[in-house]
């Protein structure tokens, strides 16, 4: 129990607090749904338990994906992650799906109510900022590696979705549920203004429908990237940079393998190089100690570096695998 605390410093800090708001966000929220009854309300509810919970389990995954591997598990415990996202996700997809089904039920039973307006936008505009508040940490997180000239000011959004792709899975998931929560909220405000001043009634019941269809496409995607991470997948644009790196040795000749798999947010590696025959075995451990320094310098979430040696075969088989159009 001690090193399970112990692990839970390092879990992802954006998960937690996302977790932490959207826990204070959903009680606020069934509430003012319980007052008012509003199914906008509704939707955006059970939107906020959903990414409590997820992004709960998302922190606790994050935290033990950092436990040192057990001669049990000697390949690590980086894949956990992953795992604990393809479970969150059912919650999510659950509530999405009884979001949908509210809404239709609402727009065959639309009502006209003036009831309760400002209580339903003072607690959504007010999620709605809370929300911000958890998608800007989740930028952060996704930059922190860019120069801070980069991410200076409002550079910080346009970078943020630019390397969303090349975010740790923790951070990717809160930062995709916060984009839908804050324009779920913005939406379910402006649903509610429409039905409480046109005769379209039946706004909020479409509100929530598209709140629910954006749910499930982060479901989706969640879904697709963490599958491919539990099966292993690999990192090519990683292998390009380390590939460029490994060769400028003067003393490997070519690579005749290398992969950079993802483990959780970690990287494994493993690289066959082809080196003269003649070699000794002491100047086989120096090329060995310089390939491990040089990817550790240039990449920091490496756990482990795997390397074979080859005699040179006179055939040049790294420039004929490697991915060039990503170097």
């Amino acid at each position: 129990m001690r090193e399970l605390f112990g692990l839970m410093k390092f879990g992802t800090r954006s998960a937690l607090w996302a977790a932490v708001i959207n826990s204070v966000v959903a009680i606020i929220k069934t509430a003012a749904y319980m007052i008012t009854g509003n199914v906008a309300m509704f939707a955006e509810m059970m939107h906020s338990f959903g990414d409590a919970a997820n992004q709960f389990f998302v922190f606790i995954g994050s935290a033990l994906s950092k436990k040192e591997p057990t001669e049990k598990f000697p390949g690590g415990f980086g894949r956990l992650v992953n795992l604990v996202l393809l479970g969150a996700v059912l919650i999510v997809a659950v509530l999405a799906y009884e979001t949908i089904v509210e809404g239709i039920h609402h727009i065959s039973n639309a009502t006209h109510s003036e009831d309760w307006f400002w209580l339903n936008i003072g607690v959504l505009g007010a999620s709605a900022l809370l929300e911000a508040a958890v998608l800007y940490k989740a930028m952060k997180e996704i930059t922190e590696h860019l120069p801070k000239e980069q991410v200076k000011g409002f550079k910080l959004i346009p970078e943020s979705y630019k390397h969303v792709k090349d975010a740790k899975p923790a951070s990717k998931l809160v930062f995709l549920e916060d984009n839908v929560a804050v324009g779920g909220a913005v939406l379910a405000m402006l649903a509610i203004i429409v039905a409480t001043y046109t005769p379209f009634h039946s706004a909020t019941g479409y509100a929530s429908i598209i709140i629910g269809v954006a749910l499930v496409l982060v479901v989706g995607r969640i879904f697709m990237d963490n599958a491919a991470g539990a099966l292993g997948v690999a990192d090519v644009k990683m292998q390009a940079r380390m590939g460029a790196r490994i060769l400028q040795h003067p003393h490997i000749n070519d690579i005749q393998d290398l992969d950079v798999i993802k483990e959780g947010e970690s990287l494994h590696v493993e690289l066959k190089v082809e080196v003269d025959s003649n070699m000794t075995i002491k100047e086989a451990d120096d090329i060995r100690n310089y390939i491990e320094k040089k990817i550790k310098e240039s990449v920091k979430n490496v756990t482990d570096v795997i390397i074979e040696f080859d005699d040179d075969d006179d055939i040049d088989t790294w420039s004929s695998i490697s991915p060039k159009d990503n170097q």
